[in-house]
């Protein structure tokens, strides 16, 4: 009998092994369901402390030094706040022809100047601005890159560019600071009688400021809304 008995035993051995896990633990269901439970659990306290962190940071700039609401106006210049954007736009017109284009960037580098007579040194953010005068023809667009330094406007290049920007790689001529003195100066006088000046770089810089705070909550709070979407 020997020789019959150990062939069973095999086969139900062999057997055994392949029962279904659920027919040897009838509970593995339910387990699964714990673990599901208590992940959902840690998602959910994980998303919960980000938007608290998200509703203080929010409620603590509104008491701090809120946003102003912008302006639409600077001297002769409409000002367009490209809300929820990094740049800004002025427009106006100079006498018959002209039609004068400013598009600012927000705060875009700095510079550490020495502060004479004290130990900390000062830092001065810079914005940059691209100033387009038209004639309404087809003779082309003046293009002026400028700085805007904290109480003083910088040009950096300026060249005509044609209406249809057809050349890829067009000449825009040497650096402003290497022309004759006689021609920059002449050029900050142009730029002056169109408003284009250290009063400018003054308003852009705090209108900056205020923009860069309604911007960041502006992200703040479109951050938070899209985390509660369920």
């Amino acid at each position: 009998m020997a020789w019959l008995i150990r062939p069973l035993r095999r086969t139900l051995f062999s057997a055994s092994l392949r029962t279904p896990l659920l027919h040897q633990h009838p509970n593995s269901t339910s387990f699964s369901n714990s673990r599901n439970y208590i992940s959902d659990m840690r998602k959910s306290a994980f998303q919960d402390n980000i938007l608290r962190l998200l509703r203080k940071e929010i409620q603590y700039e509104h008491d701090h030094c809120p946003p102003k609401q912008p302006t639409t106006r600077f001297n002769s210049f409409t000002v367009d706040d490209r809300s929820g954007e990094q740049w800004i736009r002025l427009k106006r017109k100079f006498g018959e022809k002209e039609d004068i284009t400013i598009d600012v960037t927000m705060f875009d580098g700095s510079v550490t100047v020495p502060d004479s007579g004290q130990v900390q040194s000062d830092e001065q953010l810079h914005i940059t601005f691209i100033v387009n005068i038209s004639k309404g023809d087809d003779s082309g667009v003046l293009e002026i890159v400028c700085s805007a330094w904290p109480n003083a406007i910088e040009i950096q290049k300026f060249y005509v560019r044609g209406c249809n920007r057809t050349a890829n790689h067009p000449y825009i001529g040497p650096e402003f600071k290497e022309l004759d003195e006689q021609l920059q100066d002449s050029l900050y006088e142009f730029l002056e009688e169109r408003s284009i000046n250290d009063e400018l770089a003054i308003f852009l810089h705090e209108y900056m400021k205020n923009k860069d705070k309604t911007e960041f909550i502006r992200w703040l709070q479109t951050v938070k809304s899209h985390i509660e979407k369920k």
